[in-house]
């Protein structure tokens, strides 16, 4: 990604145009099954299990997100993992219901070809791998490490006991065994479920700087000039309903300026998240690694410098993007009780990004909430 901030906007996936959110295309895109990356260490299910509830985490988003002058990162994505539970997220603070992995390739890897991706969609149809090309099984549901495998089949690989049982209630209960007879349609891993959020692609285009408004007229003059068409009575008239304007306008910039020394902090900082996201305010991420830091939503639960851990080389941890709550809206995840919810998230990466492509990393997720006073 260039410098500056660059902004994200979730894009729907025309009929057909799947193919871009595979792995080969290096995508960056929200929900359905994770494009992984590297295909050594990848995360296991006990590290995508909720820190809350335990359950497993869904993929959330991955940004794909190269450094230029670093060799060893020419391919690099961030991956991104919610829980399901909208309980888990009353608490704001680090991780609890949300984690976030690192992978990296050279260019010259054992994975990708050096050349980059055809513009083409590839022959055939582009469903859901079953296994990574490494032979590693990937789960049917949600599409991470799939250890466990179908007791009756052995065919079909699971995250966990409780994707097992979603996928035998939803599909594969009628499908296992199938095989036997000649019939492979079993295997084929259906491309949407219950457990996965919404598929978009994220198109990136940088910020556009803000301009101030042209101000060289001078609007003294303007409100001052006088109509000579009308007769001398009427302009008289005028000038006695200008002077009370005038003087209405006083009071009401006296009665601003009073406001403004009442606010408070927590007002001040809402309302410049809110004049910062205004022009576009469709945006669900705000990238800038290591530059112009997160904007808050609120005064409150901002983490200090010791809040965000070292990373596990001992380099410290710097700001490389933040998820907007428009994302929210994406998600489908409003409900009649208690809803996922979040201000922002803001994810910090290893400033050295240490690392190599035979393992993701895991980097840290701060999850704030807006204040009341702001909803």
């Amino acid at each position: 990604m260039a410098g500056g901030v660059e902004l994200g906007f979730a894009a729907v996936v025309g009929l057909g145009g799947g193919w871009r959110l595979r792995s080969a295309y290096f995508p960056s895109k929200v929900g359905g099954r994770p494009a992984w990356l590297g295909e050594a260490g990848l995360p296991g299910p006990a590290a995508l299990r909720c820190g809350r509830c335990q359950q497993p985490c869904a993929f959330l988003l991955q940004l794909y997100a190269p450094l230029p002058g670093r060799p060893d990162a020419f391919h690099r994505t961030l991956f991104v993992f919610a829980c399901r539970g909208a309980a888990c997220y009353r608490l704001p603070g680090p991780r609890g219901p949300l984690c976030v992995f690192r992978n990296q390739l050279p260019r010259r890897n054992d994975t990708y070809p050096e050349e980059p991706p055809p513009e083409e969609p590839p022959a055939g149809p582009a469903a859901p791998p079953r296994r990574l090309r490494c032979g590693a099984a990937l789960c049917r549901v949600c599409g991470c490490l799939g250890p466990r495998a179908c007791g009756r089949c052995r065919r079909a690989a699971y995250c966990g006991p409780e994707h097992q049982a979603l996928d035998w209630r939803r599909a594969h209960r009628w499908g296992c065994g199938q095989r036997a007879g000649g019939d492979n349609s079993g295997d084929a891993v259906p491309e949407e479920n219950e457990f996965l959020f919404p598929e978009y692609e994220i198109l990136i285009e940088p910020e556009e700087p803000e301009f101030p408004v042209d101000r060289s007229a001078d609007p003294g003059e303007e409100q001052g000039a006088v109509d000579t068409s009308k007769d001398p009575k009427e302009q008289e008239e005028l000038g006695a309903t200008g002077s009370a304007g005038k003087a209405f306008q006083s009071l009401d910039e006296e009665t601003l300026e009073a406001m403004a020394k009442h606010e408070t902090e927590e007002d001040r900082i809402f309302r410049k998240f809110k004049e910062r996201v205004a022009a576009e305010p469709e945006q669900i991420i705000r990238y800038c690694r290591g530059g112009e830091g997160p904007i808050w939503v609120s005064g409150e639960n901002i983490p200090e410098e010791e809040d965000i851990p070292n990373c596990s080389c001992g380099a410290k941890r710097i700001f490389e993007f933040q998820i907007m709550p428009q994302l929210l809206n994406h998600l489908q995840v409003d409900s009649l009780g208690e809803s996922i919810d979040w201000g922002t998230l803001v994810v910090y990466t290893c400033a050295d990004n240490c690392g190599e492509g035979n393992e993701y990393l895991e980097e840290f997720i701060w999850k704030q909430d807006f204040s009341a006073g702001s909803i």
